[in-house]
């Protein structure tokens, strides 16, 4: 039998888990002032853990449209202390208070449509590749950017942006529309567009990481201190009532 104590880590890459709640008022108006501070101070205590904790990142999220109101973002190599984590976050602020409306879980790991050494190549001007020494300084900073790229969507960190906007990259399996019935190489190629448009933006490395949507569609999120952002709008809403 399994030790449940033995940690659930994949020989490449990190468990990412998105989760989102609404807050329910009416519960939160039922604690008395003394209990709120108390349930504040508990979310507020237990995000600064997480965040202490070793290879592990939490995102707080205050969600922008009424589907949710508040989310978080969580990178960690072990599954079973995402699973702790995700148990304390739903109870942080008390029973009934945090109900989950979305959550996705994925794994980092590194794109198998990737393109190669001998692809780069070939889209590089012709007198760069008939130059041995220019061949081989375009090839030597090819292979710094794409092992960068590889540690940072292996092994993201987290950026702290004002903004962050995610969508899921689940691929169709259905009877009569499966991306996974699709050629290879029409796999490939429909990648490379995909990205061929995101590099139009400006993004860092970091940017390409696994993303997530509230019912298939896109969701905009104010990153930083969200917990905070969460935690004062209860003030707010409670002063009113």
């Amino acid at each position: 039998m399994t030790d449940k104590n033995t940690a659930l880590v994949p020989e490449e890459g990190w468990h990412c888990l998105h989760l989102y709640y609404r807050i329910e008022y009416g519960q939160w108006q039922l604690l008395n002032r003394e209990e709120q501070n108390a349930a504040k101070t508990n979310l507020a205590s237990l995000v600064q853990e997480v965040r202490a904790a070793e290879t592990t990142q939490l995102l707080t999220l205050g969600m922008v449209t009424p589907k949710a109101d508040i989310g978080f973002m969580l990178i960690t190599p072990d599954l079973h202390n995402a699973n702790r984590i995700e148990k304390r976050l739903s109870l942080s602020l008390g029973a009934d208070v945090l109900t989950p409306v979305y959550s996705y879980l994925s794994l980092t790991e590194e794109s198998e449509y990737i393109t190669t050494e001998e692809e780069y190549a070939q889209t590089l001007d012709s007198s760069v590749r008939k130059d041995p020494a220019k061949l081989e300084e375009a090839m030597r900073s090819f292979r710094e950017r794409i092992k960068h790229y590889r540690q940072e969507r292996v092994y993201p960190t987290l950026p702290d942006w004002p903004v962050v906007c995610f969508y899921n990259m689940s691929k169709r399996r259905g009877e009569q529309r499966n991306w996974y019935a699709l050629p290879y190489d029409e796999r490939r190629k429909l990648m490379k567009g995909h990205a061929a448009v995101g590099r139009e933006f400006d993004l860092s490395p970091s940017a390409l990481q696994p993303r997530f949507a509230l019912a298939e569609e896109v969701e905009r999120a104010a990153a930083p201190d969200a917990d905070v952002q969460a935690l004062t709008l209860l003030d707010e809403l409670a002063r009113d009532v």
